[in-house]
């Protein structure tokens, strides 16, 4: 399996001239996407490119839509799997 490169946050920081904080407050705001092992965070290298064309803001504001409408499409699932159920008992 091909893994994407990643960079610290600190290596964001020289690569875009930025200080350290900033890169920090870019993940917070969502402008820049990282992944968070433990105490750490990984930036893949697609997401600095993303962020110059507002790509990955977009795909994490999408992807927070859809963590909230989790529960919508479970309870929905629940409920058709239910109906099947039932449907089923009679054949």
């Amino acid at each position: 399996m091909l893994l994407p490169k990643t960079y610290t946050p600190e290596q964001v920081a020289e690569i875009l001239q930025l200080s350290k904080n900033t890169v920090y407050q870019l993940i917070s705001r969502g402008e820049i996407v990282a992944k968070k092992f433990g105490k750490v965070y990984r930036i893949p290298a697609s997401s600095i490119s993303f962020a110059f064309t507002g790509l990955d803001k977009d795909i994490l504001k999408a992807q927070r839509e859809d963590e909230k409408n989790l529960t919508k499409v479970e309870k929905t699932l629940r409920e058709v799997r239910n109906e099947v159920w039932q449907e089923s008992k009679f054949f």
